[in-house]
């Protein structure tokens, strides 16, 4: 049997270590796949109990709006989501009383324009703004307090408690709410109506407009009346002197 050289023993050797290391190279060179999108609907719908808030969201296409920004955005949003509950426990006819973008005004102003974690939420400066703020000029904005672990949220309306997080990881932060929070801009009072000017039209007194229109006044009247004593005087006159002549014949 012929003797190997020296070269085909390296191969030899250098050939299944060869075959095992390349396949793991090519393994760490494949690009890591893309994180998907976040799916809200499907993470309040996972959750349960916001059926009325998924509704909403769809049928303004404030959904689509949020999920457009998350993806678009470095700073996140935070949802702060009614239950069921919640919006049950409105007056009736509250939200079929809303137009569509008043509707649309009240479901932004649960979205706060970046991510907040409970603990951040300590150590916010009110008033916070929005994704509602400046819609039609008003301020819809918002005010948080602390107490121990506890934050609250007020709308100078209604005032509630941010229960359990239903996801709290940027770019997305979904609170609990059980109170469906009420803008002063759309369900604050609003002021008296102001009173009309006064007319600037003069009315004419009866008198006046009497006056004016030429109507006999007593003093017109008492010649007519005069003229009607002087005529039964002149009667008597008569008499009278007949009178004397019938006297002086007798």
């Amino acid at each position: 049997m012929a003797s190997l050289s020296p070269l085909s023993l390296i191969l030899l050797f250098l050939t299944p270590s060869l075959l095992l290391t390349t396949p793991h190279v090519q393994a760490q060179s494949a690009p890591s796949p893309s994180p998907s999108p976040l799916n809200l609907t499907g993470i309040l719908d996972k959750a349960g109990q916001y059926t009325t808030l998924i509704r909403l969201l769809g049928t303004t296409e404030v959904g689509s709006q949020i999920t457009n920004q998350l993806n678009n955005s470095n700073q996140g949003l935070t949802l702060l989501a009614p239950t069921d509950n919640a919006f049950n426990n409105l007056k009736t006819g509250t939200l079929n009383g809303l137009s569509q973008q008043q509707q649309v005004a009240l479901l932004l102003y649960h979205v706060l324009p970046q991510f907040y974690s409970m603990e951040s939420f300590k150590t916010v400066s009110n008033p916070v703004r929005t994704q509602a703020t400046g819609n039609d000029g008003g301020l819809y904005n918002l005010n948080f307090t602390t107490s121990a672990n506890q934050v609250n949220v007020s709308t100078g309306i209604v005032e509630t408690q941010i229960n359990n997080a239903l996801r709290s990881q940027p770019p997305l932060a979904v609170y609990q709410l059980d109170v469906v929070l009420l803008p002063l801009d759309l369900f604050g009072a609003k002021p008296p109506a102001s009173a009309p000017p006064p007319s600037s039209t003069v009315k004419k007194s009866p008198s006046t407009s009497a006056g004016s229109s030429g109507s006999p006044s007593a003093s017109e009247n008492t010649p007519a009346n005069g003229g009607g004593l002087g005529r039964s005087g002149g009667w008597s006159l008569f008499f009278g002197v007949g009178l004397m002549v019938l006297g002086s014949v007798f």
